[in-house]
């Protein structure tokens, strides 16, 4: 099957899980009413929200132009933050968001970047994230587990699950970084056991990728040895990023003008809701994010404005950034074509 037939697949798959995540939303609820509501939120404060995701999505630009300046010297600012758009819009079309680091490698390579320091970048920013994304999980276990026992009702176990998920591939990332031959070992053995009850047809280019990633990830461990005062700074990074994002829905509370709920539980829950769907096979992780997000914050905005402030802060974190991505996008392409004529 070709690249652009995969592509095409994709973006059916994630108009449908589009559409039937809004009849999910809308079947049981008067649209009316749900709009009347939203129109109650200032505007100050749904600014506030949008800028709040811009930031959050192009802080990840700032990390890759400060890393690139550490490995190769110089960087593009602006190219940088487009990385971030691109890594977004791919990320949140394709299952497990795997289609936005090969998307964002494709266009720092094409802007002239080298292949192995932006390689090291991106996996650097990867595991990065995923273990600050395990840190926060197990400190809200370990002091809001009430909160979370309390608000999520049966999407507990979808929790621990994505808690499951995200601490296996941060463990797999850490035998990879001590145990590198270990780690090569292990993976091609899997892959032959996979070829040989016929899931996987015989490939040498998924071995090489294989030896590919081990190589990538090792020039990464490399590179966190060696400047561990750069990581340290992309470490506190992430976090304010995360931060922004789960406080995100604390801020289209106080838009509404509701009170009584403090931002901790807020954030709290939203962390849990990312956390739980961070792993699902899902472009977007659309459908469940919305009915996670119904359920967990029930009590908090009451059932009158649970999903109007669902529509405003998923629409804003996902849907906002996913067309401003879109525009950021093409607005390039036209700028490259027409530098090329």
């Amino acid at each position: 099957m070709g690249a652009g037939h995969k592509n095409q697949l994709s973006y059916l798959f994630f108009i449908l899980l589009a559409i039937l995540s809004f009849y999910a939303v809308f079947h049981d609820n008067d649209i009316g009413m749900i709009a009347a509501s939203i129109k109650k939120m200032k505007l100050s404060y749904l600014m506030l929200a949008a800028v709040t995701a811009l930031v959050f999505t192009m802080m990840e630009g700032v990390m890759i132009w400060y890393l690139l300046r550490v490995l190769q010297g110089k960087a593009e600012f602006l190219q940088c933050i487009r990385y971030s758009f691109v890594g977004f819009l791919y990320s949140g079309i394709t299952p497990s968001a795997t289609g936005g680091q090969p998307m964002q490698l494709y266009h720092m390579k094409r802007d002239g970047n080298s292949l192995s320091a932006s390689t090291v970048v991106l996996m650097t920013v990867a595991l990065i994230y995923k273990l600050v994304l395990v840190l926060m999980g197990m400190a809200m276990l370990a002091a809001g587990f009430s909160v979370l026992k309390e608000n999520l009702g049966r999407y507990l176990e979808l929790f621990y699950l994505g808690m499951f998920l995200n601490t296996a591939l941060v463990a797999v990332l850490l035998i990879v970084m001590i145990f590198p031959q270990s780690a090569r070992s292990m993976l091609l053995a899997a892959e032959g056991l996979l070829v040989k009850i016929r899931i996987f047809k015989k490939s040498e280019y998924r071995v090489y990728q294989i030896e590919q990633f081990i190589q990538s990830y090792q020039n990464a461990v490399m590179f966190l040895i060696q400047n561990k005062k750069q990581v340290a700074a992309v470490m506190a990074a992430v976090f304010v990023q995360r931060c922004l994002v789960f406080i995100l829905p604390y801020i289209v509370y106080c838009g509404f003008g509701l009170h009584g709920a403090d931002a901790g539980t807020i954030f709290m829950i939203q962390m849990s809701i990312y956390l739980a769907v961070d792993m699902l096979p899902l472009p977007g992780a659309q459908g469940i994010t919305e009915l996670m997000y119904r359920r967990a914050f029930r009590d908090v905005f009451t059932l009158q404005y649970v999903v109007p402030s669902m529509c405003v802060s998923r629409g804003i974190s996902f849907y906002f950034l996913l067309i401003f991505s879109i525009a950021v996008c093409v607005i390039y392409h036209i700028h490259f074509r027409m530098r090329k004529m």
